[in-house]
């Protein structure tokens, strides 16, 4: 479930009611952490457990909706069951809450068993094991908070961080999972080509070292009015950056380039231009360590301009060429935006913004 919403603007509720300045999203994510003792002490530290826990919950009864479940937690749920894996659920999350969005998802019959309103997972993860005859070698934790990771090296299992969720990739890295994955989607993919295992000789990732250069397309896209299209993304770092991803075997690049733009924004394009191609080589950006081929164009999307982003992306804005410099970006973009940049700025260049370009025939998806 995608509660971070809800806790974040629960969190704040406490504060206000304590005197104390809210934090922003981002300052929230970087500075919550389990036990939820260890955060209030830090920030709250002569307000009792109990008077902090009666605000929150209050609060969060009230933004209790905006709770929705992660886009493919379904998808990862039914292919667990189908693989005959047992599933349980170890939370800090209280249980009124829980069975609500359980039963409004139906959820809990994927769940053996659920081990709810826990604050300190590692205290618990031992006895559970145990109680459920659960081999830590064919055991995987998952979740997304270093408290997660700690918590399963405490039970000596192996441990997989997920980026949808509270910690970013800074954090989740630092705490050195087994396994680091985008989304559960991503995980399914995994556990699927190693036959429920995670392979030998991997890295973070699960991907097996030693493998080629990805070639990859992304496109800084032009609404009608000039405006650019910035995409953040947990991926890299949670850095603003252009929509795109890998070619797919026997796909033209100008194929790719509609079908990723379609998937992740929702829109069409036209007057199509290869600007650059870059090397990207394991950025500490990204959360892979991989080596891309980066095949970078400029476009103008059709109207109406209305992007629906899929499960990829955390957000959007149409900028202007100022307002995207003042974005913290990828590298790799920033790189782009420059090259574009100049491209335009040339005393011989066209000065419109997207100069245009057809479509070979052979490559149109229309």
């Amino acid at each position: 479930m995608n509660d971070l919403p809800a806790v974040w603007e629960a969190t704040n509720h406490v504060f206000s009611r304590a005197g104390v300045t809210p934090l922003t999203l981002d300052e929230f994510r970087a500075e919550f952490t389990l036990p939820f003792k260890v955060f209030y002490d830090r920030f709250l530290p002569d307000i009792p457990m109990e008077q902090l826990e009666t605000w929150f919950h209050g609060h969060f009864e009230k933004v209790r909706d905006s709770v929705d479940a992660l886009p493919t937690a379904r998808r990862f749920l039914e292919f667990c069951r189908d693989r005959g894996l047992r599933l349980f659920v170890l939370s800090t999350v209280q249980e009124t809450h829980f069975q609500r969005q359980a039963d409004l998802h139906a959820f809990s019959p994927f769940f053996e068993k659920c081990y709810l309103g826990v604050n300190d997972k590692r205290l618990r993860i031992l006895a559970i094991l145990e109680e459920n005859r659960l081999h830590p070698s064919s055991t995987l934790f998952v979740g997304d908070m270093t408290h997660d990771i700690e918590t399963a090296r405490h039970g000596k299992v192996a441990s997989c961080a997920v980026l949808t969720g509270y910690n970013r990739l800074g954090q989740l890295r630092a705490a050195r999972p087994d396994l680091i994955v985008e989304h559960l989607g991503e995980l399914l993919e995994v556990l699927t080509q190693n036959d429920l295992s995670l392979p030998a000789n991997h890295d973070l990732t699960g991907r097996t070292q030693g493998t080629r250069p990805v070639a990859t397309v992304g496109a800084l896209i032009f609404d009608p009015q000039g405006r650019l299209l910035m995409i953040q993304t947990q991926k890299w770092s949670h850095r603003w950056g252009i929509p795109g991803g890998k070619i797919h075997y026997g796909e033209p690049s100008l194929d790719a380039l509609r079908r990723e733009v379609r998937e992740e924004t929702g829109l069409e394009i036209d007057e199509i231009r290869l600007e650059m191609v870059q090397d990207c080589i394991a950025s500490q950006e990204f959360y892979q360590e991989a080596h891309f081929l980066l095949l970078n164009y400029t476009c103008r999307c059709r109207e109406p301009a209305k992007v629906q982003l899929n499960e990829e992306a955390c957000a959007y804005r149409w900028v202007t060429w100022e307002e995207a410099y003042a974005l913290p970006l990828n590298q790799p973009t920033r790189l782009l935006l420059d090259t574009v940049q100049r491209r335009m700025d040339s005393a011989d260049a066209p000065k419109e913004p997207i100069p245009h370009v057809m479509t070979p025939p052979a490559a149109r998806q229309d």
